[in-house]
C-alpha cells in the first residue's frame, strides 16, 4: 500500500534549479513512486560555518510502495548521478544535490544510515517552509503540528525564487 513521503531537496553547486528539477522527474520516475507534488524553490545560506554559495532547497511529495532503505539506495544513487560524493568534505560543505528522506507517512526510523523524522529538519526554514507550501496540516511523529513549529522557529533568511 503506497504511503506519503516528503523528500528534502538542495544544493548549491552548479546549475541548482536545473539540477533540482531533473532530481524531481529522476524520483518520480522511479518504480514505485507516484509524484504529488513540489514546493518552489528556496535560497537561503548556508548552514555549517563552512564557507560557501547559498543554497537551493525544495520539497517533493510522492506516494510510494518502496521501503524506507530502498529508497534511500535510489535517492543515493541520484545523487551520485549528479557529481555528490558523500565520503569526503565537510559535513555541510558545498555539494551538487542533496535528497533526505524527511517523512514517510507516520512512521520512525532509527538506522545506522537513516532517521526518519529526519533528526533536524525542525530547525530549519529550508525545510519547514517548503514542507508547509506543501501541507501545513502535517503532524511531525514526536515533534507536533507543522504550524506549532513554524510558529517558534527562530527567524531565519529564506526566499522564495522560484514558484512551483
Amino acid at each position: 500500500m503506497p504511503e506519503r513521503v516528503y523528500i528534502g531537496l538542495g544544493g548549491n553547486l552548479g546549475d541548482v534549479p536545473s539540477t533540482l528539477n531533473q532530481a524531481i522527474a529522476r524520483i518520480s520516475a522511479l518504480p514505485g513512486v507516484v509524484y504529488v507534488a513540489h514546493s518552489g524553490f528556496y535560497r537561503t545560506p548556508p548552514w555549517g560555518g563552512v564557507e560557501q554559495p547559498d543554497y537551493i532547497n525544495a520539497v517533493l511529495e510522492l506516494d510510494t510502495g518502496l521501503e524506507p532503505q530502498e529508497l534511500l539506495g535510489l535517492l543515493l544513487d541520484i545523487e551520485r548521478q549528479h557529481g555528490r560524493d558523500r565520503s569526503g568534505g565537510p559535513r555541510w560543505g558545498p555539494r551538487t544535490l542533496d535528497c533526505d528522506i524527511l517523512l514517510y507517512a507516520d512512521r520512525s526510523v532509527h538506522t545506522e544510515s537513516l532517521t526518519i523524522p529526519h533528526p533536524r529538519m525542525t530547525q530549519r526554514a529550508f525545510v519547514l517552509v517548503p514542507l508547509a507550501e506543501l501541507n501545513v496540516r502535517l503532524t511531525i511523529p514526536g515533534e507536533g503540528p507543522l504550524r506549532s513549529l513554524l510558529e517558534r522557529l527562530p527567524p531565519q533568511p529564506i526566499r522564495l525564487i522560484e514558484e512551483r
